[in-house]
């Protein structure tokens, strides 16, 4: 290569930041004393000495992710989480070769480093070539503990022509990644989940075993927990001696010693067997383990009841079974747990005590949506053998200290299933839509796929279904499916689906036991469109109770009200225009807690035009308002269009995206809310018929479930109500989940109401 040519080269790489070795071999001179000659390029060039070397490290991680160590003096060392920031990602995964960040981790993640913590407070804008750039407190200045790893997630593609991979992957055979259980009774093999079995892991392109000699309870409670399940149980190992004898066995482990705390088998301290040693598990077999499920992956109804979970602690806002917003119960109210030094520890001790294994993630930042109640606890610092979170040691809350915008969550293992197996979608245009085709097996075993009637699917429907596809939430349940059509799969082979909507699979819901279809043709088959994300309305009670009041309004005033029929019947033979009507009057904020903006469901092309009031109704019916008698029913109901949906107000550092005005943009971004006061038409329930008494008054958002949201428990409010003919008072008004069971049914009782339920 001639030397103009390799310094433009060179010239072009320094200037994306790169290193170019083979162009520097080449145009070395070969006289100086320290040269050697070079006839060919290395086939992976090493960065030079002075740029700073980084890699990805950790378990359980893919190739653009891990814990962040740099190479300094001779010496791998981590950074601590401390003011660390999307933006020092960036410069992390660009110093790596990846395009971007998507993402960076807390709280060793990845697992504890080892050796110096070299960066801490670190402060990048995103620009800087090098993280040694950025500000921090300087080399090997650090008041953080391993404890403290950041890790970073990198966008899987890379710069182009980025020559120095710089991801540099330690060659070690001896890594434990993936565990599995293999069962050796027959009739465990046909059973899931499975719950016994030799404890094998992935090495090569194989499994190999354990030696079990030194295995402990705490090893067993390790590989439980990984696996989803929260306990583990004693093991018959003569039972399983005899037959493991006879097997060819392909030990890879020979010690484990683990807490019991850990939440991967690779955190553990593990010896590996040598290659050359004789006898590889001497006086020993392959370890074997029983692991307890929790009820809700318990074939036997009986011990289900034993059992117990938790009751004063809940996850809220997850699209799957086993994650979401952490709540825990005080004084029958339940609240939120701020991140503050969330881990994966404390995350552990919520998945356990809930029925599910160790903790896969512990999430912050509210990934899961916003609460709406008190938050209960901060700086939770469980050691990982706690019972339950409110055994763990805890600081006390000040709104100085957290806001919702901080509520932790939690991902917990949960045991494989094989659930989503037995259901697929076809013909959408992305791998979120399409139409629900499910597997069945005839009477002779024979198993062919079919299709599910779409005569009264809806959204509900269509959240079991995106769970158990494993693709988040149900943005949509679809009745007809003709422009999805691409299968040649045409029988109906399931009608009648009805679902609660926390189900893990279809099969858990009721659907009828022989098809009955009217509309059985294949374009009228059952369809979704599923989301990672989705909004969820949660309404203010506390200010519906400040700002109840009667108004006595003349008919005269009442005419659009009427027209769009937010009066009661009786209306229709009053002597219009003379005489008035009672109304019961209140202000609604609806904010939106969840992860994607509130969007109504019919685009604007199909919006109703109501000349009365001059505006456009994107939804008939956005809010149902009841007024409920002592065993629950309805005397007196109004309802709210959505005529206006749009952002009123907004939490700090959110702007508004959506408002009404020039047939705007209709919906209710992420963190803001919005306001329906109660001096606008039809904000009301019309008691002129009401005796007096006392009442359930509650509220409904959403009530025909028209647009998917990720939590449908919320959508409910109630209040007591007491009412004298001449003035009304609303107290305990409450999120419909927002309380505990039992005082949810003090509730319903006060004072002789007994029966009253949401529909």
């Amino acid at each position: 290569m001639d030397k103009s040519r390799c310094k433009q080269q060179l010239a072009f790489s320094l200037l994306l930041g790169l290193w170019l070795p083979y162009c520097l071999t080449q145009t070395t001179p070969s006289n100086t004393a320290t040269s050697k000659p070079t006839t060919t390029p290395t086939p992976s060039p090493s960065p030079r000495p002075e740029r700073l070397k980084v890699r990805l490290s950790g378990y359980p991680r893919k190739h653009n992710e891990g814990r962040i160590e740099l190479f300094y003096k001779g010496e791998w060392g981590t950074i601590c989480d401390d003011d660390f920031t999307i933006a020092n990602a960036h410069v992390l995964c660009h110093h790596l070769g990846f395009v971007s960040a998507t993402g960076w981790t807390h709280s060793a993640k990845y697992g504890k480093g080892q050796g110096k913590i070299w960066l801490d407070n670190v402060q990048c804008h995103g620009g800087e070539k090098s993280i040694e750039f950025c500000k921090s407190r300087g080399w090997g200045n650090s008041d953080c503990t391993h404890d403290e790893d950041a890790g970073v997630v990198c966008k899987d593609e890379r710069i182009p022509g980025f020559v120095d991979s710089n991801v540099i992957e330690v060659i070690d055979e001896n890594k434990v990644e993936e565990v599995r259980l293999r069962p050796v009774v027959g009739v465990a093999k046909k059973k899931l989940p499975i719950t016994e079995g030799v404890v094998e892991v992935k090495y090569k392109d194989g499994w190999a075993q354990i030696c079990d000699v030194g295995w402990t309870a705490k090893n067993t409670r390790v590989v439980c927990g990984m696996l989803g399940f929260p306990h583990e149980r004693k093991v018959n190992k003569n039972f399983y001696r005899l037959y493991l004898e006879r097997q060819k066995n392909n030990f890879h482990l020979h010690s484990v010693a683990c807490t019991g705390t850990e939440v991967h088998l690779a955190a553990c301290p593990l010896e590996f067997n040598k290659p050359n040693a004789t006898s590889s598990c001497a006086g020993g077999m392959p370890a074997v383990i029983s692991c307890m499920p929790g009820p809700l992956f318990m074939q036997n109804s009986g011990l289900k009841k034993k059992l117990k979970i938790s009751t004063n602690v809940r996850l809220k806002g997850g699209a799957k079974v086993g994650e979401g917003r952490v709540e825990v119960l005080k004084d029958n109210v339940w609240g939120t747990v701020c991140d503050d030094r969330w881990n994966l520890l404390s995350a552990s001790v919520v998945c356990r005590e809930l029925g599910f294994g160790s903790a896969k993630e512990a999430l912050t930042g509210a990934r899961m949506g916003q609460g709406m109640g008190p938050i209960y606890m901060n700086e939770v610092k469980c050691l990982g053998q706690e019972r339950s979170i409110w055994d763990c040691p805890v600081k006390n809350i000040t709104s100085e200290n957290c806001q919702h915008s901080e509520d932790a969550a939690v991902r917990c293992n949960v045991p494989y299933m094989g659930l989503e197996t037995s259901i697929r979608i076809t013909g959408g245009r992305t791998r979120y839509e399409g139409r629900v085709e499910v597997l069945t097996s005839d009477p002779n075993g024979t198993q062919s796929w079919g299709l599910i009637c779409g005569e009264n699917w809806s959204t509900k429907e269509a959240m079991v279904a995106c769970r158990q596809l494993g693709l988040g939430y149900a943005n949509q349940g679809l009745q007809e499916t003709w422009y999805w059509d691409s299968s040649n799969v045409t029988d109906m082979v399931m009608s009648g689906v009805k679902c609660m909507g926390n189900e893990m699979a279809l099969s858990q819901c009721q659907y009828h036991k022989t098809v009955s279809c009217q509309r059985a043709a294949a374009k009228f088959a059952a369809g979704v469109i599923c989301s990672e994300t989705a909004s969820d309305l949660v309404l203010n009670a506390s200010l519906v109770e400040q700002t109840v009041y009667i108004e006595d309004r003349p008919l005269h005033m009442l005419y659009c009200a009427a027209e769009e029929d937010c009066l009661s019947k009786s209306a229709a033979k009053a002597n219009w225009p003379y005489g008035h009507r009672r109304l019961l009057r209140f202000s609604s904020q609806i904010h939106n807690i969840g992860r994607a903006d509130f969007k109504p469901k019919a685009g604007r092309h199909s919006w109703v035009w109501h000349a009365c009031h001059g505006h456009y109704h994107s939804m008939d019916i956005f809010t149902h308002y009841d007024l409920l008698n002592a065993n629950g029913t309805k005397v007196a109901e109004g309802h709210k269009a959505s005529f206006c949906l749009e952002d009123t107000d907004c939490q700090e550092g959110i702007s508004k995206r959506y408002e009404c005005a020039n047939f705007g943009d209709q919906g209710i971004t992420v963190g803001c809310w919005d306001l329906y006061r109660h001096d606008i038409d039809c904000q009301w329930i019309d008691i002129t018929d009401i005796k007096p008494g006392n009442y359930i008054m509650q509220v409904v958002i959403n009530p025909n479930y028209e647009v998917a949201e990720s939590d449908f428990t919320n959508n409910a409010m109630k209040c007591n109500c007491k009412y004298d003919g001449h003035r009304i008072w609303f107290h305990n008004c409450h999120i419909g989940d927002a309380l505990s069971e039992e005082a949810e049914r003090r509730f319903e009782k006060y004072p002789g109401q007994l029966n009253n339920k949401i529909s």
